[in-house]
């Protein structure tokens, strides 16, 4: 894979105007874009047709977690809406899961469409040991402990992949097999700020740490010149 491939950006944005512009900017440098629910619930599906015309890949990144019924039906809107990839939160079970791996592959074939990566978010990189035990009241499972059970359950229940910290990847891929996709968020270059990520890691040693793709928001978006800092990013990966 390129390196270019591997990076997701994050559009991070309000609004529509300068998703497209950061689109227009970056697409020679970024395998997807990212659109999570502060833009898409700014300017609705739209806003994944115009970069889709535009001729970038989308990753819809709003985290379904509902009865397996309402899921398996968002799946089927995401297929139709051309989602490269889409995610959902694996705490919501294995059925959950399934509908919505069983509901895309269906739609898919139902209109001659390519099938989108389902994903399984397994806990989330803002969420420290401490938090986990004492605000989620799981105990008795590190971090790395219940991301791997949950990367698991999402294999068996037929999903293309999940999204993890790097600091998971490896492991994930060991239990899981080499062709299961990691997506990592928390990157962040040696040069730019750690901001709300607790757990992070830079570009080159999450894909050594087995990062099939990274999601990277600001430390390119807010940079003041965005396609100097996405070209330093490749150039890192490269030099790997």
């Amino acid at each position: 894979m390129e390196a270019k491939e591997r990076i997701i950006l994050a559009l991070d944005v309000d609004e529509p105007e300068r998703a497209l512009d950061l689109a227009r900017q970056l697409s020679p440098y970024v395998g997807a874009f990212k659109i999570g629910m502060q833009l898409f619930n700014s300017a609705g599906p739209q806003i994944v047709r115009d970069i889709q015309a535009r001729g970038g890949e989308v990753f819809v990144d709003l985290k379904f977690h509902d009865i397996p019924n309402t899921v398996g039906a968002a799946s089927k809107v995401m297929t139709r809406l051309g989602a490269k990839m889409f995610n959902l939160h694996a705490a919501g079970g294995r059925e959950m899961m399934k509908a919505a791996a069983d509901a895309a592959a269906d739609e898919a074939a139902r209109l001659g469409l390519a099938r989108p990566i389902v994903l399984a978010v397994t806990v989330l990189t803002s969420i420290s040991q401490a938090q986990l035990e004492q605000e989620m009241m799981v105990t008795g499972h590190s971090v790395s402990e219940l991301a791997l059970r949950w990367a698991v359950m999402a294999k068996k229940s037929g999903l293309s992949g999940v999204v993890c910290s790097p600091h998971e990847a490896h492991h994930i891929k060991q239990h899981c097999g080499p062709d299961f996709l990691t997506v990592t968020p928390g990157i962040r270059p040696a040069w730019s700020a750690a901001n709300d990520q607790k757990r992070i890691t830079p570009p080159a040693q999450a894909v050594r740490m087995g990062a099939d793709y990274m999601v990277i928001g600001r430390p390119i978006t807010a940079a003041d010149d965005p396609v100097a800092a996405a070209a330093r990013i490749i150039s890192e990966l490269e030099a790997k």
